[in-house]
């Protein structure tokens, strides 16, 4: 954690929320809001699933969805979740056997609308699975997917008709008496998303699972991802996220530990603050930061970092961070440290010493945790 105090006008309140359990992983109550992604290989392709879970786990990723379309996926599952590092999600439609299966693979959670899944008998046998196997579910509702006699009822996708399905799927776990599932109520459209969600956190006490669907590429679906979510999330609203792009999951799992980062919501790896340059700047800031944020994306010790360009707000934004670049002149800058002025670097070093700086930073705030457990790092 960064030397400098949290402010109490930074403090989110969280809605309150009932507590359960994605394996290993607690989602709700008072747990840190968990990140999710999905993983896009073929299932079948138990290598290349696995390999693309580690990257997310690497990335951060708290917690992995896989798609379970027909048998042979869920065959597959099994050895994905004995080799899997995070709690695996089985992502499951209408087939009320995939789902039983995926629960006998070791599946973590189904995401899954009971409402999909026919008879109310067969509804009581995948819950059974699933209480059986020790699963938890999230209950997904989605603007494009909405049953048709609600759509039919409000005209389109709106807020009221994607809560109404919640709140069935809802009565239909608990008339069976199961309580370890989250719901999410999911829009491509921000403005959907977050009046659904809004009105959903008011009418169950269950963890709630943010996301903006279908948010579109890399760019475009972080920007609607950040409005969507962050507002939620500054306003309590959230257990756990999982960001939506057309893009690499590695991609998504840095976006939402970015946005919770913002919020002051999780604390994990290098918190760069730095400046857009312009021509005062005394090096090239935006290619140095480029090389940095690659070069220190194996630190995940939380920490910050002010990388700026020239002493007009670069000395104010050191004296706030853990370590600190600011440009000068003749070829030089000052480093700062804890907010203090430390020493001169000549540019052409700057790179390798900031890296070296903060590796050292991060060892010290790990002896630090290991020789006081249960305390905050300094």
């Amino acid at each position: 954690m960064t030397h400098n105090p949290i402010r109490p006008w930074r403090d989110i309140s969280r809605r309150r929320s009932r507590r359960i359990n994605v394996g290993s992983v607690a989602v709700g109550g008072d747990a840190p809001i968990s990140v999710q992604t999905m993983t896009n290989t073929p299932t079948t392709d138990v290598a290349a699933t696995v390999a693309q879970i580690q990257a997310c786990a690497d990335a951060g990723a708290d917690i992995v969805r896989v798609s379970c379309p027909d048998e042979e996926s869920t065959r597959s599952l099994r050895e994905i979740v004995r080799e899997s590092p995070v709690p695996i999600v089985a992502d499951i439609h209408f087939h009320y056997r995939r789902a039983i299966e995926a629960a006998e693979a070791g599946a973590a959670c189904l995401r899954i609308n009971p409402g999909n899944i026919g008879k109310p008998e067969r509804v009581r046998e995948v819950i059974q699975a699933a209480r059986d196997h020790g699963c938890s579910m999230r209950i997904g509702v989605n603007a494009g997917s909405l049953e048709k006699h609600l759509l039919e009822k409000y005209g389109e996708p709106c807020p009221d008709a994607m809560v109404e399905s919640g709140l069935f799927h809802i009565r239909l776990l608990e008339e069976n008496d199961f309580h370890e599932f989250k719901i999410s109520v999911k829009a491509s459209d921000v403005f959907l998303a977050a009046a659904a969600y809004q009105q959903l956190a008011e009418a169950t006490d269950a963890p709630i699972h943010l996301g903006i669907t279908e948010a579109g590429g890399m760019l475009g679906g972080t920007v609607k991802s950040a409005i969507g979510l962050g507002n939620l999330l500054w306003m309590g609203i959230g257990d756990t996220i999982r960001i939506s792009l057309s893009a690499d999951p590695v991609e998504e799992v840095r976006v939402g530990f970015e946005i919770l980062k913002a919020l002051g919501l999780r604390h994990r790896g290098v918190n760069i603050i730095s400046c857009p340059s312009c021509a005062r700047q005394g090096f090239d800031v935006i290619k140095t930061v480029e090389i940095l944020e690659k070069r220190l994306e194996h630190i995940k010790t939380p920490m910050s970092l002010s990388i700026i360009g020239c002493v007009v707000n670069g000395p104010g934004e050191a004296l706030m961070t853990d370590v600190g670049f600011t440009g000068g002149g003749a070829g030089s800058g000052m480093v700062y440290l804890a907010g203090k002025q430390a020493h001169k670097l000549d540019n052409a070093r700057m790179v390798d010493h900031i890296v070296e700086l903060v590796e050292q930073r991060a060892a010290a705030i790990e002896s630090a945790a290991e020789a006081a457990p249960g305390q905050a790092a300094e």
